[in-house]
């Protein structure tokens, strides 16, 4: 079985497009009546979906997955609980099941991107929902300490147009670019 396009694809960070590389190739070793189940990314292959928001497909694909396989492979399990936190929209269990796993060398760049990714969708999430949002919570929603949350230091915590999430919790008055528009 020709993994390449995959490797190709972890290789040049375009990770858009892994999920329909394997998604294909899957398709295309199955017709030819290949044995594959051993082989195959799945860690990879489920984490793709994620990554293009296709929730679904990871599900089904999960399903598709021999027993064997979930028994005898951990990181295809520390992926599928990031699904499962993903489907129940547990944004803090995301973040905590993306640390709480020692993710392989073949994986690790592609769930830091993931991460990444994720982090700041729900960033922009929170900016579109709140004008103002406690410490706490933006520490939960985007898996930082409450430090981290606390400071405009931290790139995350800031808005696009320079305002910090919560100005009420801002504790440099010059950490924003528009800092004049927040009240004293």
């Amino acid at each position: 079985m020709d993994l390449s396009a995959v490797t190709a694809a972890l290789e040049s960070k375009s990770y858009e497009k892994i999920a329909d590389i394997c998604d294909n190739l899957m398709l295309q070793v199955a017709a030819d009546g290949a044995a594959f189940h051993n082989d195959w990314p799945y860690a990879i292959h489920l984490l793709s979906h994620f990554y293009v928001h296709d929730i679904n497909s990871a599900r089904f694909l999960w399903k598709t997955i021999p027993s064997s396989i979930k028994e005898s492979n951990p990181e295809v399990n520390a992926v599928w609980k990031i699904g499962q936190q993903l489907w129940l929209r547990n944004y803090g269990g995301v973040h905590e099941a993306i640390r709480g796993f020692e993710w392989s060398q073949g994986l690790q760049d592609f769930v830091a991107a993931f991460s990444e990714l994720y982090t700041k969708e729900v960033f922009q999430l929170l900016v579109s929902a709140y004008s103002t949002i406690t410490v706490e919570d933006v520490a939960l929603f985007l898996g930082m300490s409450e430090e981290d949350a606390s400071s405009c230091k931290c790139a995350t915590a800031r808005l696009d147009c320079g305002l910090c999430l919560s100005d009420a919790y801002c504790e440099e008055a010059t950490c924003c670019d528009r800092a004049e528009t927040r009240p004293p």
